[in-house]
């Protein structure tokens, strides 16, 4: 004890005498212009990152909801369209989504983009070349300061956007495939869907989403997430191809059941889950905006298996897991365009509709007019997109997006909007898809040979087998 004070007396004796023999290096007081005066400048001198507004929650979110509109596509629709086909046909539908997943993606990046959503040229038709070879989309370095400056489009980086929108431009075409399932050429295929891509899909995003004619003005109509430019152009362009393409050899004369549910079930849970970042996503925003979507989104697909499922049971005595899974995408079609406009509850009136009506198109319709739409791309997509733009038009709420309202909220002019932008585009996607088919049919032809289709298409367009059993 006497030891420790005699220590602890010594240590402040030589603190008094030496007061700086006890400080630490980082204590010692700099001289102005010191080392780290000299690292400050230079950091502060060093070039940077500049994205102006930017917003990382918003960022993450999007980054999020493009790779959930990815995996719409495949895994997504890939299962979902495979399970129905015939065995022989399961790799030809596939690999028509991921071949499309990269062909589109191009496409997008090197000119869709830009006459999607370029400044508007030809009365609200089309965009210019602003984003041509995505100028004004990639990073560029500024010359002045030596920082790397990224265009932004509102919160987000311009080029998050572009690979938004690029998304649903993979998988509108690709839904498309289910009309003509296990008949067409695949040559054929990839040249349909470039030009129709070009000339049907980005005239019809430029209209609603670009600044076209359907985007403003008092003509303007409400489709938040693709409503008429994803599924109602896709379903109506289905018909088509299923008219002009001809019917499966046996169509009618033999069954041609599913062949593997598990696959389909599989693929519609995907869907289900992807379609979240569908539509929430397409508020560009993490925000409570996006979160009404998101659950309007979810419940409108819950109501549609309930419906077309309950229809089954009402008219067959069963229901079936093919019935639900066709009632989910049904009620996620039909909410698309009025996610963003309309309340959950709401949602699920819109979800009950549609796996009404789609049920009635997919069955009572197809039966009467005997058109083989493959996998019902028509019934669940032209029907389903229509009926959901008509009916935001009725639910739209100023409670919702205060900038909007519909025919419940007494604005009835919104109602008549909906309509002429339906007829409008229904009637461009049918004019543009018939001309196209017409010239390719002369050129290359649509179908496969009698041969090629009884052998199947994984086969024949592809030289492989969807499932070798050793």
């Amino acid at each position: 004890m006497h030891r420790t004070v005699v220590y602890a007396l010594l240590a402040l004796v030589a603190t008094a005498a030496c007061p700086g023999t006890l400080w630490s290096q980082q204590d010692e007081p700099q001289e102005p212009g010191g080392a780290e005066a000299e690292a400050a400048a230079e950091a502060e001198a060093a070039p940077t990152i500049v994205a102006e507004g930017l917003n990382q929650a918003d960022t993450a979110w999007m980054l999020v909801s493009s790779a959930l509109v990815l995996m719409m596509t495949a895994p997504g629709l890939a299962l979902f369209y495979g399970g129905l086909v015939r065995k022989k046909n399961i790799l030809g539908v596939m690999m028509q989504c991921v071949f499309l997943m990269g062909l589109m993606s191009v496409v997008w990046a090197l000119w869709g983009f830009s006459l999607a959503f370029g400044d508007d040229i030809a009365g609200g038709i089309i965009g210019d070349g602003k984003y041509l070879l995505m100028q004004n989309v990639l990073p560029v370095m500024d010359s002045t300061t030596g920082n790397a400056v990224y265009p932004m489009w509102g919160t987000i980086p311009s080029l998050l956007f572009m690979v938004f929108q690029g998304m649903f431009f993979i998988i509108t075409p690709a839904l498309i495939c289910g009309a003509f399932a296990e008949r067409m050429k695949f040559s054929t295929m990839c040249v349909f869907m470039v030009l129709w891509g070009t000339l049907i899909y980005c005239p019809l995003a430029h209209w609603v989403w670009g600044g076209g004619w359907l985007m403003t003005g008092d003509l303007a109509a409400l489709d938040f997430a693709g409503g008429l430019v994803v599924h109602l152009s896709s379903g109506v362009s289905a018909l088509i191809c299923a008219l002009l393409i001809g019917k499966r050899l046996g169509f009618g004369q033999e069954p041609m059941p599913p062949h593997n549910l598990t696959y389909t079930c599989i693929g519609a849970a995907l869907l289900w889950v992807g379609w979240f970042g569908f539509n929430a996503g397409s508020q560009l925003a993490s925000d409570a905006r996006a979160v009404n979507a998101f659950v309007a989104t979810h419940l409108a697909a819950a109501a549609g298996v309930l419906a077309w499922a309950g229809m089954e049971w009402i008219t067959r005595g069963k229901p079936s897991i093919l019935g639900a899974c066709s009632g989910a995408v049904a009620g996620l079609v039909c909410i698309t365009p009025a996610c963003g406009f309309v309340t959950p509850l709401a949602g699920i009136l819109l979800g009950l509709a549609a796996g009404v009506v789609c049920f009635l198109a997919c069955t009572t319709l197809k039966q009467k007019l005997k058109y083989d739409d493959s996998l019902d791309a028509f019934g669940v997509h032209g029907v389903g997109g229509a009926l959901g733009a008509l009916l935001t038009g009725v639910f739209a709420t100023r409670a919702v997006n205060p900038s909007t309202s519909g025919l419940l909220d007494g604005n009835a002019g919104q109602f008549v909007n909906q309509c002429i932008s339906v007829a409008a585009g229904a009637a461009f996607a049918l004019v543009g898809t018939l001309v196209i088919l017409k010239v390719l049919d002369v050129v290359m032809g649509l179908r496969v040979t009698q041969s090629e289709e009884i052998q199947g298409l994984d086969l024949s367009q592809h030289g492989e087998e969807g499932y070798i059993f050793l």
